[in-house]
């Protein structure tokens, strides 16, 4: 795709030293959790005034594990610093989940998989399969936290650790309560979807993900080649995580893991994440002391968490062992890798801006819903320059997060790996945007004059009277997550209203009628 030159922006969503702030972006990185196919596909509307949870710890998300749980009205908060998206679980408001992808192999002979221990009892770990989901936000711990590391530590060792593994990196460990304060505080997903992206997919990032490339072909050419990942898509995802490892946080990960596993909300996802940690010392990639990153323990420059560690990091250079902080080469093959994993399919797109018409089956637009490209041709959409879509069959569903009158874009299978990365759909948006950027795709457009939103208040009254009416939305607070944006599709079509998943004043009128 041709190259479109941007100007240097410095935003101030890119800016270095806001490693530790207060935003918990629920992760943007959510801890990627492969998506579940019996799970039903709610619309993807993604309302304005989310005060959302992200569903992956964010990871990032983004984001996958066996079926074993291992290892997404006030002011708008300030941008985040790449070190506080941390992973969250799969939540209500968070994307639909999605059909597990085919996995794209790699050429056998080319194949990396991680070291395994050769001695121990210590289990595999698995990136497959959703994790539990979190105890409420107030949830309440019981016992000390110093009890609750006796038992750990004896878990480990039975589990094959070494005792002086256990000793190295866990003796005087300390509980952190900011770690739990910030996983229980979800404040940067409570804004629009165009908010969001212009926080996070600033011209800043297009220019340095494109200085990336240019400073890393060989090796992207490489992971082209043998894992069939773009350039763009691997840098995208490298600048929302770390900034290119400028943003990557300065806490102790192995003291925020044994906080947020001696917690009540995620213990049991953040215990298997901390057995893993234990892992990676114990065979010898890392020592405690240069386990450093942000509050959700994750590691290196595109946020892993250490299960996703254990089973997709690569030593991509043959080195001796896989460097996440500081070694592009590893980033790079590591992070094609685990796409690979999560069913990256080559030589396909994963978003493509379009314009739609004024008048549409809006109950199509849908993540659920896959045409060929030529029906949603035949519907009137269109290139966003106005151009015809190609007519054939390469499927793809119409993703509207804001409604009918807001940006729109045709999301295709390889979109799916993004939501598996993080089951945000406002990161998992940005993220796919910002590649297409990097690509050389001019800016989006901002869709058709103002678009109508709730207030936190009105979006609490909305979700009370969808459940007067039958539906269930999860908790009422104001979060219009996936169960209530397909309850308001329900609606809207009983109500015969545009079912386009997007709250609105107009059907909030209609439930109050009813």
């Amino acid at each position: 795709m041709k190259t479109f030159p941007q100007p240097p922006d410095l935003d101030a969503a890119t800016s270095v030293g806001m490693s530790d702030g207060e935003t918990d972006i629920g992760r943007l990185e959510m801890r990627v959790t492969p998506l579940l196919a019996a799970l039903v596909l709610a619309s993807t509307a993604i309302v304005a005034p989310l005060n959302s949870t992200v569903a992956g710890g964010i990871q990032f998300g983004p984001v996958e594990n066996q079926p074993k749980r291992k290892p997404q009205r006030k002011p708008a908060p300030p941008p985040p610093t790449p070190a506080e998206i941390a992973p969250e679980p799969a939540f209500e408001d968070t994307a639909p989940a999605a059909r597990p992808p085919a996995r794209q192999a790699a050429p056998a002979a080319e194949t990396h998989t991680p070291t395994q221990r050769q001695s121990g009892v210590m289990r595999r770990v698995s990136t497959k399969g959703l994790p539990p989901p979190p105890a409420p936000r107030n949830c309440k711990n019981t016992g000390t936290f110093s009890a609750w590391m006796r038992d750990f530590r004896k878990e480990a060792e039975e589990l094959g650790i070494s005792r002086r593994t256990i000793s190295d990196a866990l003796d005087g460990i300390t509980l952190d309560e900011g770690v739990i304060r910030r996983d229980r505080r979800q404040g940067f997903f409570s804004q629009s979807f165009l908010d969001f992206q212009a926080k996070l997919a600033t011209n800043n990032r297009v220019q340095n993900g494109r200085a990336q490339i240019k400073r890393n072909q060989a090796t992207f050419d490489r992971v082209k080649k043998e894992f069939g990942v773009q350039a763009s898509v691997i840098t995208g995802f490298w600048a929302l995580e770390s900034d290119f490892g400028a943003g990557l946080g300065n806490l102790p990960i192995l003291r925020s893991l044994a906080t947020l596993a001696y917690d009540c909300r995620r213990g049991p996802m953040f215990r298997d994440e901390l057995l893993a940690a234990l892992e990676i010392i114990d065979r010898g990639d890392m020592r405690p002391h240069e386990m450093v990153g942000s509050w959700a323990g994750e590691i290196g420059q595109t946020q892993f968490l250490p299960t996703r560690y254990l089973e997709h990091a690569v030593d991509y250079d043959d080195d001796g062992k896989p460097d996440l902080f500081k070694n592009p080469t590893d980033i790079i093959g590591t992070t094609a890798n685990y796409m690979s994993h999560l069913g990256w399919r080559r030589n396909e797109p994963w978003l493509e801006e379009v314009i739609v018409p004024r008048e549409l089956p809006w109950a199509e637009a849908d993540l659920s819903i896959k045409h060929p490209r030529s029906k949603w041709a035949g519907l009137g959409v269109t290139r966003a320059d106005g151009s015809a879509l190609e007519n054939d069959a390469m499927p793809s569903s119409l993703l509207l997060p804001m409604g009918r009158f807001g940006p729109a874009f045709l999301a295709y299978q390889n979109f799916d790996v993004y939501l598996q990365w993080n089951q945000s759909l406002n990161y998992a948006i940005t993220a796919a945007y910002l590649a297409t950027r990097i690509d050389g795709a001019p800016a989006m457009r901002r869709g058709r004059g103002d678009i109508p939103t709730l207030s936190q208040d009105e979006a609490k009254e909305l979700q009370r009277r969808l459940v007067d009416h039958g539906h269930d939305v999860g908790e009422i607070d104001g979060i219009i997550g996936a169960q209530t944006r397909q309850a308001v599709k329900t609606m809207q079509i009983k109500f015969n209203l545009p079912a386009d998943s997007y709250p609105t004043a107009e059907l909030l009128s209609a439930l109050r009628r009813r």
